[in-house]
């Protein structure tokens, strides 16, 4: 009989939002199964009087049938069905119930009783949440109790996330002392790609400036906090990506929440096009434009131009995307999207946060790199290219705070487009300014960075050296195209476990990535290479993650190929992904590529582009007393056996 009350319910569940949403072994437990407060009930006929729809058709029936009998109600068949079925009488029974007339009528009027019940009960709740109880009787809120459910919910399903106690040493780039100051761990994991955190041209200019102007900036931009040091990293920004101009925020997080939230607000009926992958700073920035969004698939260009079409050309549009995605390492198809923005009337909003600094022969990001020689014949000069991929993007933005080693966001466009972000963006226009020395530390290793190639390529060198360790070993890199290393783990508690152990066992750093951040059964540890990782630091690295895999029995690449695959890593229809940097960019066609240092030898600092960094600020600081940077007769320009570009079958 239950199940065809079930079969009968199902056939409601397109009309019904509970029922739509509820599965069907769910239903099936709240049919057979009796409701606590009221057991003459099952617990979906409780659930059903407080439903809008369903109470009142509840409370009518339950009227009727104390009105009127059983008998009244079933109607002739019902009646001789049951006498030929029980001949009447069931003598056996004892009392009431050897009538089934009776019998029946009895608990039909309990259910009634019941459902009365549970109606008069729900309208004394509503009536008590109209009218709250009076002050003093009532028990407070408890906020101590509902911050503890929550934490719970996070340690439940393993998304707490844990802060480590890491102290960089500029001294000793890349290592860390922990909380307790003499014990030193090996970072694996910072953003710091390129170690300008501690480039000694960039301490000098901090340095500098902070005896000159002090500490903090003194207020907003618009309240004595717009000095010459924000205007001429705005410029500096501006001409490194060829732009008519910039804006610089306190954080990318903030440029990308404060730009995409003004953009959408103020376009008319404008709709967004995200990548399912992006930041969260981006999602949020959609969220709070109150602006429509429609979700692509991650990379997919005919889902990106099929929602497209839905929209008519005059309709504003924007599509919001990556150059680099940080957690997997895959790069976004760039010049397809700017031809379906030119094709459908859409503006491109490009977030190159993971990619500036790092590609580019002047470390624009990837939207230079794809038009490595024109950019590189253009040299220094601040006009665009026109028609190259980074010219065709409207607008792009960066972080100051990864491969520069500072701290700060921005935005680069057209001058009418920075000056309506300026003028609108709360996110801008209400926050205290960057220092003066944490703005002028930013210009500085931008501008260094313009004039020097080695640290972004002996990076991309040592990134391909450890995919290359870790592949040999089938240890499962999830395959990509960047400078990103991610070490797929697919279980939280594992990776947790693995960062843990790396971190007390190796003295190796290397923070576990799990949900929100990546999907559920796709954890991983986030390796990232720097030009300061030796040569023997990584042989260390690749020996410790091997060991761990093993100890804690985690899945190595043949394991992932025999389930079919998960993020890319173990596919059957995996393709070989090449490289961003060519051989030839890298220096390894003609012996310029830098080499991978070794235990106690001293990074590489450029002589001349050094030189043209401090140059920057003379006008404000005036000349720099003594040399900070090694010369050039440190640079060792012998190659580095490199191994090819590791395939993602591999």
């Amino acid at each position: 009989m239950h199940f065809e009350k079930l079969s009968s319910i199902a056939r409601f569940k397109a009309a019904c939002p509970y029922l739509k949403t509820t599965t069907t072994t769910m239903l099936r437990s709240l049919c057979t199964t009796a409701s606590a407060r009221y057991p003459n009930l099952s617990q979906l006929t409780e659930k059903a009087s407080g439903c809008p729809i369903m109470g009142p058709t509840l409370a009518a029936r339950s009227s009727q049938l104390q009105a009127r009998s059983y008998a009244s109600v079933a109607g002739n068949a019902e009646i001789q069905h049951l006498h030929r079925n029980t001949d009447m009488f069931n003598p056996k029974a004892p009392g009431i119930e050897k009538c089934p007339h009776a019998a029946a009528a009895r608990r039909a009027a309990e259910m009634a009783d019941a459902l009365a019940d549970s109606q008069k009960k729900k309208a004394a709740t509503a009536a008590t949440v109209e009218k709250p109880a009076v002050a003093d009787q009532a028990k407070p809120f408890s906020y101590e109790k509902f911050y503890a459910t929550e934490l719970e919910k996070k340690h439940q399903d393993k998304s707490y996330r844990y802060f480590n106690n890491i102290n960089r040493l500029a001294n000793k780039f890349p290592v860390a002392h922990t909380g307790a100051t003499e014990e030193e761990v090996t970072v694996w994991c910072a953003n710091d790609y390129l170690g300008m955190g501690k480039n000694p041209v960039v301490l000098d200019t901090i340095h500098r400036t902070l005896d000159k102007y002090g500490h903090g900036a003194g207020g907003t931009r618009n309240i004595a906090g717009n000095g010459a040091m924000h205007l001429s990293l705005e410029q500096e920004v501006a001409t490194l990506h060829r732009k008519e101009a910039a804006l610089v925020f306190s954080s990318c997080y903030v440029a990308n929440d404060a730009t995409l939230s003004t953009l959408g607000s103020k376009l008319p009926g404008c709709v967004y096009f995200s990548d399912s992958m992006n930041h969260a700073s981006m999602i949020q920035g959609m969220r709070h434009s109150g602006a429509k969004k429609e979700i692509f698939k991650h990379n997919d260009m005919e889902d990106l131009e099929m929602k497209l079409r839905q929209y008519p050309k005059e309709t504003p549009k924007i599509i919001a995307f990556e150059s680099v995605y940080s957690m997997c390492g895959s790069v976004g198809p760039i010049e397809k999207i700017c031809d379906l923005a030119e094709q459908y009337g859409a503006l491109t909003f490009l977030d190159e946060v993971h990619a500036v600094g790092m590609y580019g022969p002047r470390g624009a990001g990837v939207a230079e790199h794809l038009d490595w020689e024109a950019q590189k014949r253009a040299g220094q000069s601040p006009d665009t290219i026109k028609g190259s991929v980074m010219d065709r993007v409207d607008i792009i933005t960066g972080t100051l705070g990864k491969a520069y080693g500072a701290v700060g966001g921005y935005i680069a466009g057209s001058t009418d487009f920075v000056d309506m972000i300026r003028s609108y963006a709360p996110g801008f226009i209400f926050t205290t300014s960057l220092p003066p020395a944490t703005v002028a530390g930013a210009q500085a290793s931008v501008a260094y960075q313009k004039e020097y190639l080695g640290d972004r390529r002996l990076q991309q060198l040592n990134a391909r050296t450890l995919k290359s360790r870790l592949a040999e070993l089938d240890i499962p890199v999830i395959p990509g195209p960047s400078h990103i290393v991610p070490v797929l783990v697919g279980d939280a508690a594992l990776a947790k476990a693995a960062s843990d152990s790396l971190l007390t066992d190796h003295g190796i750093y290397v923070q576990s990535i799990n949900y929100p951040t990546v999907a559920r059964g796709e954890e991983r540890l986030r390796i990232t290479p720097t030009p300061g990782h030796t040569v023997e630091q990584t042989m260390r690295m690749v020996a410790a993650v091997d060991e761990t895999f093993t100890r804690l029995g985690i899945r190595r690449l043949k394991d992932w190929k025999a389930v079919g695959g998960r993020a890319g890593v173990g596919s059957p229809d995996a393709k070989p992904v090449s490289p961003i940097w060519t051989d030839e960019q890298l220096g390894l066609l003609n012996n310029t590529s830098p080499v991978q240092l070794k235990d106690g030898e001293k990074a590489i600092v450029d002589a001349r582009a050094g030189r043209i960094a401090q140059e920057r600020f003379k006008r404000l600081l005036g000349p720099v007393q003594k040399p900070v940077y090694h010369p050039p007769s440190l640079f060792n320009p012998t190659p580095l056996a490199i191994p090819a570009a590791i395939a993602a079958a591999a």
